[in-house]
């Protein structure tokens, strides 16, 4: 039974680092719809990458951090994070810029004020 009741606290503290994970990803995500880009790195501006750095640094830990828990308990790895994770490099110069990618995803994630 012990082995039931730590897989069942590993999971409520999944669930609940999965919920910290969207609301700092909301947050980067209407700041960067607000005009501050660089959190999906589509220019090669160095102070845009310093100023958002640690924010990315932030969720991409938390994002492994879920996703190590999420392997334990024999889960899919974390959709959210590795979405994160695919939308960010360089783009072609036709791609739309940074805030109106973030506020397409804020509509996507039913966040109120996405566009």
């Amino acid at each position: 039974m012990a082995r039931a009741d730590r897989l069942e606290r590993l999971d409520t503290r999944r669930a609940e680092l999965e919920t910290e994970y969207r609301e700092a990803l909301i947050a980067a995500l209407q700041s960067t719809a607000a005009g501050v880009w660089g959190l999906f790195d589509h220019s090669r501006d160095k102070a845009a990458r310093a100023k958002v750095a640690p924010v990315v640094t932030a969720l991409c830990d938390l994002g492994e951090e879920i996703d190590a828990m999420r392997d334990q308990l024999g889960l899919e790895p974390f959709d959210l994070h590795a979405e994160f994770e695919k939308s960010r490099g360089p783009v072609a110069p036709s791609a739309p810029g940074e805030p109106k990618q973030a506020a397409a995803w804020l509509e996507r994630l039913g966040v109120a004020g996405g566009r």
